[in-house]
Order: structure tokens, then sequence, then C-alpha cells
């Protein structure tokens, strides 16, 4: 079973690095990315069941990652919204739980942390398919 992912970064080479370690490193599937604020919330809105985790950094090409999440804060319990960025600080982690962020990473320090969120989530997401069948 994997989890559906949606990776909103708009530096192009982080992008693509993330994507390559969590499809390598764990069940993640990335069923889009985007760059930008209005570019992600068009497809999260096509898209209702087409995602388990989104991944967005704070500062995107237009738009911002709290932004984002707050317009997406209404979704299913077992969708998840995870802040990835280099500017976390303890203000934006606390602004993040107040808008039902789930998780929050610094970039710079935290990748492994991030990568074992996504493991324990492709683990959560298996093993509720296995008690439902």
């Amino acid at each position: 079973m994997h989890l559906q992912a949606y990776v909103i970064e708009d530096n192009p080479t982080i992008r693509e690095n993330l994507v390559g370690t969590l499809e390598e490193l764990t069940s993640v599937r990335v069923a889009g990315t985007s760059a930008t604020e209005d570019e992600a919330i068009g497809w999260i809105e096509a898209n209702p069941d087409g995602w388990d985790l989104v991944i967005v950094d704070l500062f995107l090409k237009q738009g911002s990652g709290i932004h984002l999440a707050e317009r997406i804060a209404r979704r299913r319990p077992s969708q998840k919204i995870v802040v990835f960025s280099n500017y976390i600080n303890p203000s934006v982690r606390k602004r993040c739980a107040q808008i039902g962020v789930d998780a929050v990473f610094d970039k710079s320090t935290e990748i492994d942390a991030l990568v074992d969120y996504c493991a324990h989530q492709c683990f959560r997401i298996a093993q509720a398919h296995r008690e439902a069948a």
C-alpha cells in the first residue's frame, strides 16, 4: 500500500531530491508537485481523494505554505499536512499547530525526521487497509 503525496516546493532541485528520497526510502508515491499556492489548490480541489499527504514549503513562487495549509484545513482525518521549510522557529511551529498542520520539519536539520514521519504514515495506511479487509 502506497501513501499518495503532493509536494509544493518552488526550488526544483529540492523538489526533485525530496521526491526521489521519499520514493526510494518509503512507500510514498508522489502524485504531483507544484511551485505555487494557486497551482497546488487547483490540483488538490480537482483530486480531493488523490492524496494522503501534502508536503509544503512556507515560501513559494506565488503564495505561501501557511495560507495553503489554511485553505485545505478541512480534509479527511486521514489526510495529513506537513510543512517542510528552512524558516522554522517556535512561532512558526505554533502558528502551524493553530491552523491544523500535522507536522513541521526544518529542511536543514530534520530531513531524517520527515522521512521517518512519512514511513510511519505509510505503515498507518497499510495497517488501516489490513484491518478493513
